[in-house]
């Protein structure tokens, strides 16, 4: 092989290199954020621990509807306050005040984002699309705890409120894909 075919195919796969590494940044970052808690991201559990503290934090909920989306999106209830390491159940109350069908999906992350990696969702509406016909009113729980481990993270020590933050936007949507971009490229 002549030097200048070593050259073209080492170019060649070097390019390949990037344009999978293009491919699979997101992915491997959603998985990073996943993994870590970084900016905000909650985790996924089975089930509760085993390991009540005698620490509370106090949760607020919040929520948001993109502009133009006709639902009303509310948490049932404002806040509440848990032992670390305890499981709760709340719920959000969302109603299509349109004349159509319409689905959403909910994008979220708690604050301060540096609790992302002790705070647990066991069950939310957030890992599904929801369909809402018109003038339907449901109410969707979600499951969670905040992990035993964030007792012993000297970080944690000024934390002692969470705020747990959704927003629904429609599916299938340019507003939903840039929330989901910045959901991922947040720092």
């Amino acid at each position: 092989m002549d030097k200048n075919t070593k050259t073209l195919l080492s170019v060649f796969g070097i390019v390949i290199v990037m344009v999978g590494t293009a491919f699979a940044s997101v992915p491997l970052y959603s998985l990073f954020c996943r993994v870590t808690g970084w900016g905000g991201t909650t985790q996924v559990s089975e089930s509760a621990p085993t390991e009540i503290t005698d620490r509370e934090v106090t949760v607020k909920f919040n929520a948001d509807t993109e502009r133009g989306m006709p639902w009303r999106f509310e948490p049932e209830q404002r806040d509440v306050t848990l032992n670390v390491g305890a499981q709760a159940l709340v719920s959000y109350r969302a109603q299509n005040l349109g004349n159509k069908t319409v689905t959403g999906t909910a994008v979220y992350n708690v604050s301060p984002p540096k609790v992302g990696k002790y705070f647990h969702k066991i069950e939310c509406f957030c890992f599904q699309e929801q369909a809402l016909n018109p003038k339907q009113n449901v109410s969707m729980p979600i499951v969670f705890y905040v992990d035993p481990a964030f007792n012993d993270d000297p970080y944690m020590d000024d934390v002692s409120v969470i705020t747990l933050s959704y927003t629904f936007y429609e599916a299938s949507t340019k507003a939903l894909d840039d929330a989901i971009e910045d959901f991922y490229n947040a720092p």
